[in-house]
């Protein structure tokens, strides 16, 4: 997975809390999905801006999803606000998911 930032010790730490963000529909979490596209930090202005994508732009779950990641990286990093951007743009496909993640769904 490759995700662009900015600060590579607090892209990790971000990481980590997202992987217990799971998109319900497909059972993976979203680090695995690949659907975090960038994670940059704002230490002076205390804020994170994170990019991030869904498996399609008519998820039933959408919103779901993007709140769930809002409040992981809200607990993780406390007293920074979090500026989520969901973008299609590239599209998300297969490519993205993870080696665990592939070998998870092909159980």
């Amino acid at each position: 997975m490759n995700v662009i930032t900015n600060n590579q010790l607090k892209c990790t730490v971000a990481l980590a809390a997202l992987e217990s963000v799971i998109d319900p529909e497909i059972g993976l979490n979203v680090v695995d999905l690949g659907l975090i596209y960038q994670l940059d930090f704002d230490e002076p202005q205390k804020k994170l801006f994170v990019s991030m994508t869904l498996t399609t732009q008519f998820c039933p779950m959408g919103e779901s999803i993007t709140a769930a990641v809002k409040r992981a990286l809200e607990n993780t990093f406390d007293g920074e606000s979090v500026m989520l951007e969901l973008t299609f743009d590239p599209p998300w496909n297969h490519n993205r998911i993870s080696e665990e993640g592939k070998q998870f769904l092909s159980k």
